[in-house]
């Protein structure tokens, strides 16, 4: 397909159904859910904006110009395309792309789930915990906010992802790592809760002094003794809004996108990935130029292509 036709899959990657997955690696599939957010909604439509967002011609081929990889010519890759959700009820909602995961994951295959917002992680992280164990991974969690609030009482929403998971068991707090966290929210009440649960918090203000890679070090440390593997989930957000500006809540003084891809290909070469999302692309929000969602097309390759350096160096 040419350039200027429509994708309709990632990168023109073959389809697939979640009833017929075998010999796949991984698995692309879309959660457009936007009724978990709490401030500007748009990301019902990062799913279609990330597959649409490349100049490249939808030939199924991706060659990586640092590594001279082409991951999806190293592993079987297909897109099983949006899931049919229960519009509006997110509860439902996140039992469908929970149910969506452990089927992908209970076959073997790692799945990338294309946001959505964040509230999407709930489900993706109950349904890796459904085939791997309760409290078996770790997650690392790249944001410019925690996600650990309590919602005014609500069970649900972007905000609340990575506490619900705590509670339920799915990621106990000790495996929890979070990565580019800065601005005015939580409260101190919610960041006491997560000290608490040992979860570990890495500031844009820690990364400023420190450097990203010194970060990123202890933030392996952390999430990986005695694990299976982990999952990655990456809020768009944790980039400055001035590199990604179709986000739903953004907040000033983050990452470089290029600190972001970089770092994001390390995780996935260095570690056992069970899973990963890409969340909070808001395309009404992203301007003409499409940059955010260009930043999540290409976070899709990298974590490809870190799946691919890690498959290669282990024969």
């Amino acid at each position: 397909m040419h350039r200027f036709g429509s994708f309709h899959t990632f990168a023109g990657i073959p389809t697939a159904r979640l009833d017929g997955l075998e010999g796949l690696d991984v698995v692309i599939v879309g959660a457009p859910v936007d009724w978990g957010a709490s401030y500007r909604s748009g990301a019902r439509f990062g799913p279609r904006a990330i597959r649409d967002a490349d100049y490249l011609d939808a030939d199924g081929s991706r060659p990586h110009l640092p590594t001279g990889i082409d991951p999806l010519a190293v592993l079987s890759v297909a897109d099983a395309g949006d899931l049919d959700l229960d519009y509006g009820y997110l509860d439902r909602t996140l039992d469908d792309v929970a149910d969506a995961v452990a089927t992908i994951t209970a076959a073997g295959i790692i799945p990338i789930v294309l946001g959505g917002d964040h509230s999407i992680t709930y489900g993706t992280g109950v349904g890796t915990a459904r085939t791997h164990g309760d409290g078996s991974f770790g997650l690392i969690h790249f944001d410019a906010h925690a996600d650990t609030g309590d919602r005014k009482g609500h069970l649900h929403g972007h905000g609340t992802p990575m506490r619900r998971l705590v509670e339920s068991g799915a990621v106990p707090g000790h495996r929890f790592v979070q990565i580019g966290l800065r601005g005015y929210w939580p409260p101190p009440s919610t960041v006491e809760w997560m000290q608490g649960e040992q979860m570990r918090m890495y500031f844009m203000s820690e990364i400023t002094e420190r450097g990203l890679d010194a970060v990123v070090d202890d933030a392996i440390a952390a999430a990986t003794p005695d694990s299976k593997g982990i999952f990655l989930s990456v809020d768009v957000d944790v980039v400055d809004p001035g590199m990604a500006p179709g986000t739903g809540t953004p907040e000033p003084g983050g990452l470089t996108s290029r600190e972001l891809l970089d770092t994001v290909r390390r995780i996935c070469r260095e570690l056992p990935v069970l899973g990963a999302d890409i969340v909070e692309v808001s395309p009404p929000y992203d301007g003409p130029g499409e940059i955010t969602a260009h930043l999540g097309n290409r976070l899709v390759l990298e974590v490809l292509n870190g799946l691919a350096e890690r498959r290669l160096a282990a024969g």
